[in-house]
């Protein structure tokens, strides 16, 4: 009794009776459309601890991240947020709408830029624009998708942007792998 969470309908129950379950997943490759705007909500409201945690965590001593006195007399006047925050952050956004559950592997990252700082307090928004895929020509069932991410803050000002590639399964070839249904956990 597991359902595909396909969007255009989900497996019926195994016999009369039984509860449909719709498994909340990413886009196979053939849904995924090139030159549409996924726009990701929720947004994330970027908090001090946030950036004190994921700085710390990553060993990065940047003052411009913990040194508030200190950074009050740099241009930017505060305190940034980490700028690696944001791209995670940003990429983590467009996981359960395009990614979840369909994604083979992240085949890496390019231009990666941040036009504009994210502060404490600000509200991240990502939107994603499919600018390309194509089947893999080694791996059957499985294509190359290119996603161009950008994070923005509340007030609309783009505050980083990236290009990823990553490998998507296509519908029947996961299916087909999995044996019929995608492996699920028991609800």
């Amino acid at each position: 009794m597991t359902g595909n969470g396909v969007s255009g309908g989900p497996t019926n129950a195994s016999s009369p009776g039984e509860q449909r379950v719709i498994e909340q997943r990413g886009l196979y490759f053939d849904e995924l459309e090139e030159g549409v705007l996924y726009a990701h909500r929720p947004g994330r409201t970027v908090t001090e601890a946030d950036n004190v945690l994921f700085t710390t965590l990553t060993m990065n001593t940047q003052a411009l991240h913990l040194d508030a006195a200190w950074s009050a007399g740099q241009p930017f006047g505060q305190r940034l947020v980490n700028s690696m925050f944001t791209l995670a952050t940003m990429v983590g956004q467009s996981v359960s709408q395009l990614t979840q559950g369909t994604i083979i592997a992240q085949l890496g990252l390019t231009d990666v830029s941040f036009p504009h700082p994210l502060y404490h307090g600000d509200t991240l928004y990502t939107g994603t624009v499919i600018s390309g895929k194509r089947l893999s020509s080694s791996r059957p069932g499985q294509g190359i998708v290119t996603m161009e991410h950008t994070g923005r803050n509340q007030d609309g000002t783009v505050v980083a942007l990236a290009t990823r590639s990553c490998l998507i399964w296509t519908r029947d070839a996961h299916r087909q792998q999995s044996g019929g249904e995608r492996g699920t956990i028991p609800v």
